[in-house]
């Protein structure tokens, strides 16, 4: 399975949804299962500079099929470094983004910033159960 721009617009929309109720102002980018970027959404207000950070947390929740800020005690050791620099930068150890299985399969990433991390995991979680929940429904 790959996901959609469908599945995808729902991710954002979910987790927009959540960062309403916690009254804070993201970015959220889904990925695909290679980290290249299907879809992203800046909320009205949301800092620019969230955009590049939400990308580079779904980089690296695809990349390593584990929530970013798993990564985020390993950022300093060189292979992660290498990593990071073979990748091209984009990839950001940082919590805030969750990867997206279906049937047991890696199929992409989503990324939140423009919170604590603690809030942009939040509603990456949030915009991935929206899709789970509908995938079950359907299923």
């Amino acid at each position: 399975m790959t996901l959609t721009l469908t599945q995808a617009n729902l991710i954002i929309d979910s987790a927009i949804s959540k960062a309403k109720e916690l009254d804070i102002r993201i970015s959220v980018s889904v990925c695909d299962a290679g980290g290249r970027l299907l879809a992203f959404g800046r909320m009205d207000g949301g800092h620019w500079g969230a955009g590049y950070g939400s990308q580079g947390k779904a980089v690296a929740a695809a990349g390593f099929a584990k929530p970013s800020g798993l990564l985020a005690e390993r950022a300093a050791s060189p292979i992660m470094i290498g990593i990071a620099q073979a990748e091209g930068g984009h990839i950001f150890y940082a919590k805030g983004a969750v990867p997206i299985f279906a049937d047991g399969v890696l199929v992409g990433a989503c990324g939140v910033g423009g919170g604590t991390g603690e809030q942009d995991e939040e509603c990456a979680g949030a915009g991935v159960a929206a899709l789970q929940a509908i995938s079950v429904l359907q299923g």
